[in-house]
């Protein structure tokens, strides 16, 4: 026989191998399906197996029920929250970088400076975070971002490039090079967000990698498009 289940918790590919792995050491059960954007389990087995076997059988993280019945997993408890709540470390960095960019042009300002600085210590910020968990990182990141699911490689190497334009912003090489890519790959996230929260889709946003779990909301279209802005108008100078 074979039944579908709703599994919530998971968050990346490696979730669904945990999810498959401790569900077929379950006796009886013969094949176990797992669908990631579906959020459920396909369950073939030998004879009917009840929900408490299958419950007890996964870490506590993870949660699963018949199908239709709704469950709240982490990510849909933390919705309960207000907003600034869940984004207030990301709210907290980017004050920091907004005041350390201030701070570093106060004496002698430059608009253009000022926005320099600020894309750079944002690369050089947001890649340490992501970098701090490389290997969980491109399974988050592949989640949404278009490019990153086309080729799983990208969702690797991404910490690196986010890394690599910090570095040229704030040491004044290659400005044009480095505004064009920042737009090139941050309008790519942008369109892969923004059909996720067009979806409402109860997914992590990677951003700051997966050390802090922080829900995908408006406030990350609003991070990428603060950048993008930036870009655009330091392109335009420079043309």
């Amino acid at each position: 026989m074979k039944h579908t289940y709703t599994v919530t918790g998971m968050t990346c590919n490696g979730c669904v191998a945990s999810v498959s792995k401790y569900l077929s050491e379950i006796d009886g059960v013969e094949n176990v399906a797992v669908n990631l954007e579906a959020s459920e389990a396909v369950v073939e087995m030998k004879e009917h197996i009840d929900l408490d076997t299958l419950k007890s059988a996964l870490p506590e993280k993870y949660t699963i029920s018949k199908k239709g019945k709704l469950t709240m997993d982490p990510l849909a408890q933390e919705d309960e929250k207000s907003k600034l709540q869940q984004l207030k470390p990301l709210v907290l960095i980017f004050a920091y970088l907004f005041a350390a960019a201030f701070l570093l042009n106060f004496k002698a300002w430059s608009t253009s400076e000022a926005m320099l600085d600020f894309m750079g210590l944002f690369y050089i910020v947001f890649s340490f975070f992501k970098l701090l968990d490389l290997k969980g990182f491109p399974d988050s990141f592949r989640m949404y971002d278009p490019l990153a699911k086309i080729l799983p490689a990208y969702g690797w190497v991404y910490p690196f490039i986010e890394l690599a334009l910090g570095l040229l912003f704030l040491m004044r090489l290659q400005i044009s090079i480095a505004l064009v890519v920042t737009i090139l790959i941050l309008g790519i996230t942008t369109v892969g967000v923004t059909k996720s929260l067009l979806d409402k889709k109860s997914i992590r946003c990677a951003c700051l990698g997966t050390a802090l779990k922080l829900p995908m909301t408006e406030a990350t279209f609003i991070e990428n498009a603060i950048m993008l802005v930036m870009a655009f108008a330091m392109l335009l100078q420079l043309v």
